[in-house]
């Protein structure tokens, strides 16, 4: 019979899914350290969070195994309880209760008091800003707002996080001075639709007005862009990015896919001619950005014709970044009513078609940066490499830089001058330049 230990408790917060679950690990484990709690991140711990993902069928899988893996081990004895939140649990609570009973707690996304609680700990509403960083040291996200208003019609998010409410810019510039006074160097914008960002608040778009403020935060040297929404875009973001050397030349903008036919039907607001517009009225505003999209290909209905349409635009498009997912058939979403009729195996070939041809673009986009200077930051050692980026790449997806170890010794986290000297599809090779 096992008794009653009295030993402290060790909790393990475990997250899946995007830097939006990160940032919320962070303020939960930053919240359970203020109430002087013993908080660590995928370690050993007898307690376990997991803050799972919802939003595609891969990522439901993945939250699910984990769940599993976790049971086993507190059927085992080597944890003493799980409790599972985010957004797999805010969307299907009732199905988990049922088919993974023997979890201790589910949470949805907004439960966080709930969930501190059952952790033994307040919700502490004073800690504008606290979170425990679980990135390397020399950047963060920044979540700026909550939840999305927009219909599109093959996403989950909206029954998973809510209405779009943005964070106030007062909130925002505290919390980025906190991450700056722990060293962070570079600040990721996040949300679910940054376009959207303080039309809830301030009656207006005012994504410009919240970087006005941001730039002026000592020691926060680069500040990135991601997710912003093509229709209803605000262009005075565009000045804002040329004028303050702060503002990375970078947009993250999810384009999903180009043929008029498939727009419509997951209900983008937009055309293949306002779209292309639009990127052109970028690189003509900043024609140093840098322009990363993601596309899905299969989509219900999706034809050789819209196929085909959308092969030849990104040729033409000439992309800096981009990634490709294959359409996932989600339930509650518009979408789900549609007929899910491309083949997997369709869906994948088309795939690696995209990125076939983004791999081409990438490489000859890559070989012109040959002899040129680039300023990088240090994110970490691997092997005999230190591995860098430069303002156009953001971490985990883009595009690396590789500086010889054996030859240099460089400082994690911070920023130096290198000549490429070598270039790859998706790596530069470069040494420093005094």
């Amino acid at each position: 019979m096992r008794t009653k230990s009295l030993k402290k408790n060790k909790i393990n917060v475990v997250t899946l899914g995007c830097s939006k679950n990160v940032y919320d690990s962070e303020v939960l484990m930053g919240q359970l350290k203020a109430n002087g709690k013993e908080v660590v991140h995928e370690q050993e711990g007898n307690v376990v969070v997991i803050n799972t993902c919802g939003f595609i069928n891969n990522a439901k899988e993945e939250s699910v195994n984990t769940i599993l893996h976790y049971m086993q081990k507190k059927e085992d004895g080597e944890v003493d309880k799980v409790f599972v939140t985010g957004c797999l649990s805010e969307r299907y609570k009732p199905d988990l209760e049922k088919e993974i009973p023997n979890v201790d707690q589910y949470f949805g996304t907004t439960e966080l008091p709930g969930l501190l609680k059952a952790l033994g700990a307040d919700y502490k509403h004073e800690l504008i800003g606290e979170r425990l960083t679980t990135t390397p040291k020399n950047y963060a996200y920044l979540k700026i707002a909550e939840g999305c208003d927009r219909p599109c019609s093959f996403c989950a998010i909206p029954l998973m996080r809510g209405k779009h409410k943005s964070t106030p810019i007062e909130d925002l510039v505290v919390e980025a001075e906190k991450l700056a006074a722990n060293g962070v160097k570079e600040l990721i914008l996040i949300a679910q639709d940054l376009t959207y960002y303080g039309l809830d608040l301030y009656k207006k778009r005012n994504l410009a007005e919240l970087l006005e403020n941001l730039v002026k935060v000592e020691g926060i040297e680069w500040i990135r862009l991601h997710y912003a929404f093509p229709t209803g875009f605000p262009m005075d973001v565009l000045d804002v990015m040329n004028r303050e050397p702060k503002i990375c030349n970078y947009l993250d903008i999810p384009l999903q896919h180009i043929s008029d036919k498939i727009l419509k039907s997951m209900r983008r607001g937009t055309t293949q001619e306002k779209t292309t517009k639009l990127l052109k009225e970028f690189r003509a505003a900043v024609p140093e950005m840098t322009i990363r999209t993601t596309l899905i290909v299969g989509y219900p209905g999706e034809t050789e014709e819209d196929f085909e349409t959308l092969k030849q635009w990104v040729t033409d498009m000439r992309f800096e970044r981009l990634g490709c997912f294959t359409y996932s058939h989600e339930e509650n979403t518009h979408a789900y009513n549609l007929e899910d009729d491309v083949p997997e195996e369709v869906k994948q070939d088309r795939a690696n078609q995209i990125m076939e041809i983004q791999s081409q673009i990438s490489w000859e986009l890559n070989q012109e940066k040959i002899g040129q200077t680039f300023k990088v930051v240090i994110d970490r050692k691997e092997g005999n490499y230190f591995v860098g980026r430069t303002e156009f790449d953001s971490p985990d997806v883009d595009n690396e830089v590789l500086i010889d170890a054996t030859t240099t010794y460089l400082k994690t986290g911070d920023f130096y001058n290198v000549k490429v000297v070598e270039a790859e599809d998706f790596d530069l090779y470069a040494q420093v330049v005094e």
